[in-house]
């Protein structure tokens, strides 16, 4: 079993940044995905931000030039760093984490609690 505690997120005026955070532990072998969605009241959860082992990343066309995804594999651990931010980034953020685990070396995909950030002035 796989947990992933979040945290960074708040409240910050529009142009402001944060730097939210998720830790992965528990039966891990590998992980090959680590991501970033969100979810705004009355809408759909979307991809922000994903980066693979290897470091490839891919943004979604609204955080690009704005956010940056980085992950610190000896602590299992992936960071949004969020700059410039705007009104209709409000949402719940929710990270994702896709590996395999160390007992069968199953797939595994877990979420996060999610952490709320609110931009507003």
């Amino acid at each position: 079993q796989v947990q992933l505690v979040e945290s960074g997120g708040g409240l910050v005026q529009p142009g402001g940044s944060l730097r939210l955070s998720c830790a992965a532990s528990g039966s891990i072998f590998s992980i090959n995905y680590m991501a970033w969605y969100r979810q705004a009241p009355g809408k759909q959860r979307e991809l922000v931000a994903g980066i693979t082992s290897s470091t490839i990343t891919n943004y979604a066309d609204s955080a690009k030039g704005r956010f940056t995804i980085s992950r610190d594999n000896a602590k299992n651990t992936v960071y949004l760093q969020m700059n410039s931010l705007k009104v209709e980034d409000k949402a719940g953020y929710y990270c994702n984490v896709r590996g395999s685990d160390r007992l069968l070396f199953r797939p595994f995909a877990s979420w996060g609690q999610g952490t709320q950030v609110t931009v507003a002035s």
